[in-house]
């Protein structure tokens, strides 16, 4: 059966009944978890739907079996492909020691400009956690995902660049000391107002298309006050500027009001604050708009709360072109590969996240009520 590209109009999606979808089995145990959980998104769309809709799988290639067939890493063939059939899932990918790409995962996000890393975090009934009562923690992350840290702008100690750069610093922009200069590295963290606004607005669109009641902004704005400071005030004033959003008692926190009466709160917490109150008192939170290294940091944590990264979904999007690459977030394991040990609960999490996002919410259902029967049952890795 042939399938067919999806395609966005006005900012909508228009998605066929046979859609044509890009997979990247993965490295390690990509090739395990994959076989295992294309079974499962199948079945889910059958049971769903019957025979009126049915994804069509396209292989791709990336990672350790793209650089045995072809020499590359990341073909061009393979970006090519999910560009143009937009909605992509992928296991994971090494990173390559050594010379050539930084990472593959990065890359796809770059040329892709997928600026969202959508991370929901959710506790399902018996899976083991650390914490007291995992129950409470039920957020959506939406991280930063192509400036900051992703733009990988940095230079070596000892290197004529970052000999340059010390002197461009003292020089031109008036800094009057670098502790041990001969032994340090430079990095830059480019944060944009239009980065932040995109990034902001699509977490806030979330939150009022779903009635959850906050959106905060992570943030270390307090010492770093013109990229996550900035950030945080761009955040509040798009929340106002497009939304309507009204201060409470002076601000800087502010409220949208709907129609049908319900309230979401902008607000704001510092970065390390927030990864004390996420173990405190996690209900407090829902949707969460941060940077790229604290979304990362973020991310991992509140995984851990609710079971650890093996079952975190994620995925990677651009709500302005409808291109999106789904993932397992965990890495590669390749001492287990080939042994069927690996949990596939982050893909096959990851898969739901997919559909939700191609508008088959039936065929999702599926999958949670699925996962949650399995894990009562113990019938786990």
């Amino acid at each position: 059966m042939t399938g067919q590209s999806i395609t966005i109009h006005d900012g909508v999606l228009d998605v066929p009944d046979y859609p044509l979808l890009p997979f990247i089995e993965g490295d390690g145990t990509g090739p395990d978890i994959w076989k295992a959980s294309v079974r499962v998104f199948d079945a889910s769309v059958l049971k769903a739907y019957g025979n009126k809709r049915k994804i069509c799988w396209k292989e791709v290639l990336a990672g350790e079996k793209a650089f045995r067939e072809t020499g590359s890493w990341l073909p061009d063939e393979t970006v090519d492909i999910i560009r143009d059939l937009r909605v992509a899932i992928k296991g994971p990918l090494t990173t390559p020691v050594g010379g050539g790409i930084r990472s593959i995962n990065v890359a796809l996000r770059q040329v892709l400009d997928l600026y969202v890393c959508l991370r929901p975090v959710k506790y399902y009934q018996g899976v083991p956690s650390p914490v007291k009562d995992p129950s409470t923690t039920d957020m959506v992350i939406f991280r930063e995902n192509t400036e900051e840290i992703y733009a990988g702008i940095e230079w070596m100690n000892g290197t004529p660049e970052a000999s340059r750069i010390q002197k461009l610093l003292k020089k031109e922009m008036g800094v009057k000391k670098i502790r041990f200069p001969e032994a340090t590295s430079i990095g830059i963290k480019p944060i944009s107002r239009e980065g932040t606004e995109r990034l902001v607005r699509a977490a806030i669109r979330y939150a009022v298309e779903k009635d959850l009641p906050s959106v905060t902004l992570v943030h270390k704005g307090n010492i770093m006050k013109f990229t996550e400071g900035a950030c945080r005030d761009w955040g509040y004033a798009l929340a106002r500027s497009e939304f309507g959003a009204v201060e409470i008692d002076g601000g800087p926190w502010c409220m949208i009001r709907k129609a049908s009466g319900h309230e979401i709160v902008i607000k704001d917490v510092i970065a390390d604050a927030f990864l004390q109150q996420i173990l405190t008192r996690p209900a407090e939170y829902s949707v969460i708009a941060t940077p790229n290294l604290n979304g990362d940091y973020i991310s991992d944590a509140l995984a851990a709360q609710v079971g650890g990264i093996g079952i975190a979904p994620g995925g990677n999007i651009n709500y302005e072109t409808g291109h999106a690459v789904f993932e397992a977030t965990h890495g590669t394991a390749p001492k287990y590969a080939g042994q069927d040990k690996v949990n596939p609960g982050s893909v096959i999490l990851s898969a739901e996240l997919m559909l939700r996002y191609l508008g088959w919410p039936e065929a999702a259902e599926r999958i949670l009520k699925a996962l949650e029967r399995t894990i009562a049952r113990k019938v786990v890795t």
